[in-house]
C-alpha cells in the first residue's frame, strides 16, 4: 500500500505544480497587465520582472512541494499506525 500512497502523491505533486503554474500565470497577467516571461520567447519586460516572477514561481512551487509531501507523509504515517492496530 504504501508505495500505491507514493505514486498517489506523486501524481498529486504533477497535477498541483500545473495548477499553481497556470495560477501564478494568471494572477502575473492580472497584477502586471503583461504575459508572464517564458524561457524562449522574446518579451518587452525589464531584467527585474523577469527575476520578481521567477522568485514567485520557485516559491509558489517550494509552497505546494512541500505541501504534498507532508500530507503525503501523513498519509504513509496513518497507513502504518492503521496497520500495526489491526496486527
Amino acid at each position: 500500500m504504501e508505495p500505491i500512497i507514493k505514486l498517489l502523491g506523486t501524481a498529486a505533486s504533477l497535477g498541483a505544480g500545473f495548477a499553481s503554474t497556470k495560477l501564478v500565470d494568471v494572477i502575473w497577467k492580472k497584477t502586471t497587465g503583461n504575459e508572464p516571461p517564458k524561457k524562449g520567447e522574446e518579451v518587452d519586460q525589464s531584467f527585474a520582472q523577469a527575476v520578481a516572477f521567477a522568485v514567485v514561481s520557485a516559491a509558489v512551487s517550494a509552497i505546494v512541494a512541500q505541501s504534498i509531501r507532508k500530507l503525503q507523509g501523513k498519509a504513509i504515517k496513518g497507513f502504518h499506525r492503521s496497520r500495526t492496530e489491526v496486527a
